[in-house]
């Protein structure tokens, strides 16, 4: 199989010391809120000269790879090039064409030699066996005025797959190229989890009748096993939730500690350098090490590389607290003229305070103050996960399924209070609890995010947040 992966050539435009490049590094990021784009560069390059837009030439950066029919990339190479795009498809209509449906002779052979090299990729991807947390995703609808229309669940289709399969690859051979070429550039890092945090997991694992290997270090298959039971179980949820918090935060850094997600030996970003910053470094870099003419890494980049990794990976986490507080005050707008309502929810963090817990329905987070769980004193057990009541042994865990009654909304923090409808899970249960006849009102408002709650252990520095985590 042969694959070309075109990317905008937005290092010809945005030259290292440049006024733009100032720009685009003081933002690092694209940023996506839910009624604006906020973009790392100027809508002419974003939306026009470095948009590859169907029925016109462009200029690219592109890696011609060859695959073999195991799925293996036997080889690659960086080239510039002018490319036209025979037709911009939405992730729908790609896959209605994977399918059998309508379109020209030349896009239905485009996409179905794409589909024969992403099967023979899917094999190579089982064997390597990388973290597979398939968490929902959820995109709020605006309307024309402004306000949330509707919230809906994204539906995963092969067509997505495909692209992160390729885009993954191409990420791969970019970080190859470099290190073959030994010049400096900036890894997309993601550590394997500390022993600490593992601890905590494999102590609340086993409360669950779950077993996480000891001794060695522990392999995204090791997660993948457990999830796959889980499902058996009909708690991946609940499980999943343990497996996120047991991840480090994914970092830029020149050194490579490799991708443990992925798990791959060496990884880097190349595929997005319209919306992020450290994809610009890396089309520098291979501009320069391939040969292949002006808005190559310059010698002062070089040696600023790691600065820049860590300038990028704060505003990174800047830019996803900014998505979420976004998200979090929209949805309080939308749910306020509800409140009162009842919501099916899951426990999504615990601490001495209350309950975090997220909505079904919208994947909203919301607050239970501890109080408003009933009139025992409930013991908090951090190791566990949990809240336990000192009298009933009733408890409310982590993941655990639950019926929740909106009590406050408030739009301007984007605050959500809940009232608990369900019992506790008796001591040592693992099922749905019943609902309770009411739920006890009047507790005192906290808006706190879940992201920030119940950690496994206190981690170092690169702990992710159980925020839905970036795929790569």
């Amino acid at each position: 199989h042969r694959v070309i992966v075109a990317i905008a050539d937005v290092s010809y435009f945005v030259r290292p010391g440049s006024a733009l490049d100032t720009e685009a590094l003081k933002r690092a990021n694209s940023v996506y809120l839910p009624d604006r784009v906020v973009p790392m560069l100027p809508e002419r390059l974003s939306n026009d000269l470095c948009s590859l837009r169907e029925h016109e030439d462009r200029p690219c950066l592109a890696v011609d790879m060859i695959i073999t029919a195991q799925g293996v990339k036997k080889s690659h190479r960086f080239v510039r090039a002018m490319m036209r795009s025979a037709a911009k498809l939405s992730y729908e209509e790609a896959q209605a064409i994977s399918e059998g449906g309508p379109a020209a002779p030349e896009i239905k052979t485009a996409v179905k030699n794409l589909y024969r090299a992403f099967k023979a990729r899917w094999a190579e991807r089982m064997k390597r066996a990388p973290l597979d947390l398939d968490l929902p995703e959820r995109k709020i609808i605006m309307n024309k005025a402004g306000r949330v229309e509707k919230v809906v669940k994204r539906e995963r289709f092969d067509a997505h797959r495909v692209i992160e399969e390729f885009m993954i690859l191409a990420n791969v051979a970019a970080a190859e190229t470099l290190e073959r070429a030994r010049t400096p550039l900036i890894y997309r890092v993601h550590d394997q989890p500390d022993e600490e945090t593992l601890k905590g997991a494999r102590e609340y694992l086993k409360s669950l009748d779950y077993s996480l290997s000891k001794g060695g270090a522990v392999r995204p298959a090791n997660f993948n096993q457990l999830l796959k039971i889980a499902s058996q179980r009909d708690e991946k949820e609940m499980v999943s939730e343990i497996v996120l918090r047991s991840q480090l935060r994914a970092v830029y850094a020149t050194e490579n500690l490799g991708h443990f997600g992925l798990n791959l030996p060496r990884y880097a970003h190349f595929t997005s350098p319209i919306r992020r910053y450290a994809d610009l470094t890396v089309h520098r870099a291979l501009v320069k090490a391939c040969k292949l003419g002006p808005g190559g890494q310059s010698a002062e980049e070089a040696k600023s590389l790691g600065d820049i990794a860590d300038q990028i990976s704060t505003l990174e986490r800047r830019a996803m607290a900014a998505e979420r507080e976004a998200n979090d005050r929209y949805l309080s707008a939308f749910l306020e003229a509800r409140v009162g309502s009842s919501f099916d929810a899951r426990i999504r963090g615990v601490t001495r305070f209350g309950l975090f817990v997220m909505l079904d329905e919208t994947g909203a987070d919301g607050f239970i103050p501890i109080r408003n769980l009933g009139n025992e004193y409930y013991r908090y057990e951090e190791a566990m996960h949990c809240v336990i009541g000192s009298a009933s042994g009733g408890i409310y865990r982590l993941g655990q399924e639950v019926r929740v009654k909106l009590a406050e909304a408030t739009p301007l923090t984007g605050g959500l209070r809940f009232d608990m409808l369900s019992n506790p899970l008796p001591g040592g249960g693992k099922r749905k609890a019943a609902t309770k006849k009411s739920g006890r009102k009047g507790a005192k408002k906290n808006n706190r995010r879940s992201a920030a709650s119940a950690p496994v252990k206190k981690n170092k520095k690169r702990r992710k947040s159980n925020a839905k985590p970036r795929k790569d």
